[in-house]
């Protein structure tokens, strides 16, 4: 009896290490697992290489940040300046082909209009709307309209002098045309520019006010407005400030051709309303 208890003792033991073997051989350790869920690492390929990737970040403290985020005042600003802008380049660019032409028309006056017979022969040479065309015209209609009405008793020489130097003048205003506007330009726009500095200035202190402190996402906005806006006034104002001194001088320059111009016709038209030997 003794014997048959033993028997069935080991019998159950054995039967309880078979199944201990059995559930342990089934369930795998975490680090064999963890093995297991990793994929084989292939080798690489020859060849090929890794394409790094680029992360393209937007800021938001730029110019199109401003134009999406500025109230009436700030595009109220940058208007302005455009404005200014666009207005100082066309005035720029209109003056100086003025001044290339009447270049030009000074050198077909020196060619064609002295080496002609007569003053009347010398204006048919020049061109319809010269402007040396211009001053021959009055000084011959002074020359010959100068009998039979009003202006009879001023001098013939001063009369001439007279209708001459006013369409110097003239031509001079012509050219002159726009550099007002210019050198407006040029005195205003850096504080247009620095209005739009204090407004953004504004924004930067009524955000920190907002948000009861001073960290760098509420007021770098702001900032980066009002020195955009400095920015501008400045680029406006400086392209301005060159063209109004450049086209200054070169006015002088080309005014003197017409002067010269007006000096001589004054002499020649003397001379041909002069009796010879005798003074009018």
């Amino acid at each position: 009896m003794l014997l048959s208890k033993r028997c069935a003792t080991a019998f159950v033991a054995a039967m309880i290490a078979a199944v201990s073997a059995m559930v342990v051989v089934a369930i795998p350790t975490p680090a064999a697992a963890q093995a297991q869920e990793q994929p084989s690492a292939s080798p690489p390929t020859p060849g090929a290489e890794a394409t790094p990737s680029r992360e393209v970040v937007e800021n938001p403290y730029g110019f199109d940040a401003m134009l999406k985020t500025s109230d009436f005042v700030t595009k109220g600003v940058l208007i302005i300046l455009l404005i200014m802008s666009l207005g100082s380049w066309y005035i720029m660019f209109t003056k100086i082909y003025e001044q290339f032409r009447l270049n030009s028309q000074a050198r077909d006056a020196r060619k064609s209009f002295w080496t002609a017979k007569s003053v009347k022969e010398g204006i048919s040479g020049l061109k319809d709307r010269s402007a040396f065309r211009y001053i021959a015209e009055t000084g011959i209609n002074a020359s010959e309209h100068h009998e039979g009405s009003m202006v009879e008793q001023i001098d013939l020489n001063n009369w001439i002098t007279m209708s001459v130097q006013r369409s110097i003048e003239n031509i001079q205003n012509r050219l002159q045309d726009g550099l007002a506007f210019l050198a407006t330009v040029g005195s205003t726009a850096p504080f247009v520019g620095l209005f739009g500095t204090v407004w953004g200035i504004y924004h930067a202190l009524t955000a920190i006010g907002i948000a009861g402190q001073a960290s760098i996402d509420k007021v770098a906005g702001p900032v980066g407005e009002a020195l955009i806006m400095t920015a501008l006034g400045l680029a406006v104002a400086v392209p301005a400030v060159l063209g109004y001194n450049w086209l200054v001088r070169r006015n002088k320059v080309a005014m003197e051709s017409v002067r010269t111009f007006g000096a001589d016709l004054h002499m020649v038209l003397l001379g041909a309303s002069t009796p010879a030997g005798g003074k009018r």
